[in-house]
């Protein structure tokens, strides 16, 4: 199945902890599911300092499943993502406005 959201795309998370919260996706694992959204799920890590970094508890953001995600469209809101062929190509678009995401 073809991806539906890509490093890049500004999502809003549907549900959970996070709900409501918008961000940029950082990096995706397609075989897991997951995607890591910047300022979103937010976990504390304790590091040892090291001779390049100071240490400490660190926010670190974590994966999230790529279900509890959904686009942003132009005018702000989640939309559903569609496939359309236009002349050869395979493009993305959001279902509420019908813009083409990547051109």
């Amino acid at each position: 199945m073809a991806a539906k959201l890509r490093k890049g795309d500004k999502v809003v998370v549907l549900s959970g902890k996070d709900k409501g919260q918008t961000g940029t996706i950082e990096s995706l694992s397609p075989k897991a599911g997951k995607a890591v959204v910047g300022g979103v799920n937010m976990a504390i890590r304790h590091t040892r300092q090291s001779q390049t970094s100071q240490g400490g508890r660190l926010p670190v953001a974590k994966p999230i499943d790529l279900s509890n995600l959904a686009l942003v469209d132009a005018n702000g809101k989640a939309t559903r993502v569609g496939f359309r062929m236009e002349g050869d190509k395979k493009v993305r678009f959001a279902k509420t406005t019908g813009d083409v995401i990547d051109a």
